[in-house]
C-alpha cells in the first residue's frame, strides 16, 4: 500500500519496524529504509522475520523478510517464487512460534 515503509534508520526511534506515512508525505527517517509498495514483484507478498526486535540494537541488522522472489539473490532475506510464498503464508500460524532455519 502507498506509504508503507520499513525504517531501517538506526537512529530513528522507530528502527526494525513497520510504517505507515501518509501516501506522498516524506518520512522522517531515512538510511536504508525500504519504500515497500514500490518494490514489486518482491513485497507483492511477504511476512516478517522477528530478528533484532524487542529491543531493537541499532546496527545488528534488520529488515529481514520472507517475500517474492525476483529471480536472484537476496541480500539477507528469504525468497520464494510467488505461489510457493503464498503456500506458507496461508499455512504460517505465527502463535506457533515457527523458525527459519538457514543453513549450508
Amino acid at each position: 500500500m502507498c506509504g508503507d515503509w520499513w525504517d531501517e534508520d538506526a537512529s530513528s526511534p522507530g528502527y526494525n519496524t513497520f510504517r505507515h506515512v501518509a501516501c506522498g508525505a516524506r518520512p522522517t527517517f531515512g538510511g536504508g529504509s525500504e519504500a515497500l509498495w514500490r518494490i514489486s514483484p518482491q513485497y507483492r507478498y511477504f511476512a516478517v522475520v522477528d530478528y533484532n526486535t524487542g529491543p531493537t540494537t541499532p546496527g545488528r541488522g534488520s529488515a529481514i523478510f520472507v517475500h517474492v522472489s525476483a529471480g536472484r539473490p537476496t541480500v539477507g532475506c528469504v525468497s520464494l517464487p510467488e505461489a510457493q510464498l503464498v503456500q506458507v503464508l496461508r499455512w504460517l500460524r505465527p502463535a506457533a512460534h515457527p523458525l527459519i532455519h538457514l543453513g549450508v
